[in-house]
């Protein structure tokens, strides 16, 4: 239910909170667990190289996914660059512009061609219908976004890809942790691709994976992350250094054992919100399939068409005057960002939806350092711009103009 607007303090009321929430703190586990993981380390002079913890990690996250084979990296972005050579792939790629812009960016510095494609109105994931549409002579793969937690269409963007002989990918940055139908989000497609960065509910400090169930194309990413050495002294492919170090995977074993409490948290989280949030005029909450296993790692609110891209944004200029540090994902789409905007002028003409929601999503704090109690004063706060939007962009306006008078 909506609350009577309170005294924002972008029109001259006090913060709600003294420190900043954010979208994507840090979730710290068991300190004492990785203190005494670097203290092994430590004391074996292994840091990195495959040590005994980088292993650790990967046979207790592959045991997790239910996969084949998991191959630690230093970060998601290498993880796709190798993961895309060791495929190998030459042409175009069909991609989501509603993305962190880190997924087009991969396949165009190794020389491919993002094809942008437009995705579903609920889902914020590629649409099928649309990725069928884009196929030609020289699309060589479809890499498809898991968002907010959430499978992407994966049984349709499948048939696509066998009834045209493609690869199928998977930025799986947002799906640690997740099942679709039963089975965990790890061995799709040809590969899968997960981020640990520091902003994901599970990191490992900077990290990143590449899951699948091919035993040649893992042993390929293996060699590439390693500069192409098949032992010492054997270089036998080409190679650069994609290697997690050991701190790194005592973060992650760390995190490991605390992911169910961080999944817990997040959860109560989400429900908070969307009680909080049920019956608000102007906006709907991207909801999770609760029958479904999720981390529930983003909250995200999308802004009716009534709103405008600039509503939205005085939206969350006012939030930020609360210290909520409510984000835009992904705005304004890959599209829109250089060097693909010079590449590909127009391109926004077959994104109307993508261009739709990157304009009205609010991205809201969650994680282990926003409670319960915080998720409902941020709804409150919410609820309260949402009434004073007129009030909040004059406001902004006379702001600017006094700038400008200086």
């Amino acid at each position: 239910m909506s609350r009577p607007a309170r005294q924002l303090a972008i029109l001259g009321g006090a913060p709600s909170f003294a420190r900043a929430l954010h979208v994507g703190a840090p979730n710290i586990g068991d300190r004492a667990l990785l203190h005494s993981l670097l203290d092994e380390a430590l004391d074996r002079r292994w840091l990195t190289n495959d040590g005994a913890l980088v292993q650790a990690f990967e046979q207790r996250a592959a045991e997790l996914l239910g996969v084949r084979n998991f191959v630690a990296l230093c970060n998601a972005t290498v993880a796709l660059e190798i993961l895309v050579r060791a495929c190998p792939l030459e042409g175009e790629v069909i991609v989501p512009s509603f993305t962190f812009v880190a997924t087009a960016h991969a396949p165009l510095w190794l020389g491919l061609t993002p094809v942008f494609c437009d995705i579903d109105e609920q889902t914020h994931t590629l649409d099928p219908a649309r990725v069928e549409e884009l196929v030609g002579p020289r699309t060589a793969a479809i890499l498809g976004v898991h968002l907010w937690g959430r499978a992407c269409e994966v049984e349709a963007l499948a048939a696509i890809a066998e009834k045209h002989k493609l690869r199928l990918l998977f930025d799986a940055a947002h799906a640690f942790g997740v099942a679709h139908n039963g089975t965990m989000i790890g061995s799709f497609g040809d590969a899968e691709v997960f981020s640990f960065h520091a902003t994901k509910f599970f990191n490992t400090f900077e990290g990143g994976a590449v899951t699948t169930d091919d035993d040649g194309l893992a042993e390929r990413v293996r060699l590439m992350r390693n500069f192409g050495f098949a032992g010492h002294d054997n270089v036998v492919s080409l190679g650069i250094n994609g290697k997690m170090n050991e701190a790194c995977a005592a973060m992650g074993l760390a995190s490991l054992e605390s992911l169910d409490e961080f999944i817990a948290h997040n959860r109560r989280n989400y429900e908070t919100y969307h009680e909080e949030l049920a019956g608000t005029a102007g906006l709907r909450l991207v909801e999770h399939d609760l029958e479904q296993r999720g981390n529930f790692q983003y909250v995200v609110v999308q802004l009716a068409d009534a709103f405008t891209r600039e509503d939205r944004d005085a939206i969350v200029t006012a939030l930020h005057a609360e210290n909520v540090l409510a984000r835009r994902y992904f705005y304004p789409g890959c599209h829109r960002m250089e060097p693909y905007r010079t590449m590909f002028p127009g391109v926004g003409e077959r994104l109307p939806v993508t261009e739709r929601v990157a304009d009205r999503v609010i991205v809201l704090p969650t994680g282990t350092a926003v409670s319960a109690a915080d998720a409902r004063t941020v709804c409150g706060l919410l609820q309260a711009c949402l009434q004073q939007v007129p009030q909040i962009r004059t406001r902004q306006a006379a702001g600017g103009d006094r700038e400008q008078g200086r």
